[in-house]
């Protein structure tokens, strides 16, 4: 509809400290570092520095299957806001992050098709926002692959109802397909890595005021 707000931007895989001030000036809201390994991956101490100075958002960083334990010494080390948890995490994941780090958790749900985890209206109950992401074999994230917006919104629709959680939206994201991302599932928040980069973890500026454009001129449907 066209009253409904725009979605929250979370921008990923940032490991340059002049990118992380381009994507906050481009809008966004998020801004993410990764610690689960490829291309993207950063030390606390460097994600300190990629995000240093950005008072005006909250700070992202993701992990895999890393103890809880872990997760949080490196979330307080990198002075983080949020812990993203990727590596198929169930409730009990999200309980043991939150033992461990005084922030938000989030929680990611890897799609594959258009099947949907019967585990995934636990985690809107458990989690602060539940991340809907494509499933690539052998890969976390920043894979390109979209999500079948369509197939996957009745399930997700359902599982929404079950908690207060917010919905994140990733996976093959573009300033070219957002908004139509936006329009099919309705996200609180559109989370991009791939999508606005010149090469893995070099984002383009030109693409990332280009997406953030993309969202704040688009409409959801609910």
């Amino acid at each position: 509809m066209p009253g409904e707000p725009r979605p929250q931007i979370k921008f990923c895989g940032l490991t340059r400290h002049e990118d992380a001030l381009a994507a906050a000036t481009a809008g966004g809201a998020y801004l993410g570092v990764i610690f689960a390994g490829g291309p993207r991956l950063v030390t606390a101490a460097q994600a300190r520095t990629v995000l240093a100075g950005l008072s005006s958002v909250r700070r992202v960083g993701v992990f895999g299957a890393q103890p809880a334990a872990a997760i949080g010494a490196a979330a307080r080390a990198a002075g983080l806001d949020v812990v993203q948890l990727h590596g198929d995490p169930d409730a009990a994941s999200v309980e043991a992050a939150r033992a461990h780090f005084g922030g938000e958790v989030w929680a990611v749900v890897r799609i594959a098709d258009d099947r949907v985890p019967e585990h995934l209206a636990s985690l809107f109950a458990a989690a602060d926002a539940v991340v809907i992401d494509a499933f690539v074999p052998g890969a976390l994230g920043g894979t390109g692959r979209a999500v079948p917006w369509d197939a996957v919104r009745p399930a997700l629709d359902r599982a929404r109802s079950a908690g207060l959680a917010r919905t994140v939206l990733a996976g093959g994201l573009t300033p070219g397909n957002v908004a139509t991302a936006i329009r099919h599932l309705a996200p609180d928040i559109v989370d991009v890595s791939s999508g606005v980069e010149s090469a893995p973890g070099i984002k383009d500026p030109a693409l990332l005021h280009a997406f953030g454009e993309a969202v704040r001129t688009s409409t959801r449907e609910t």
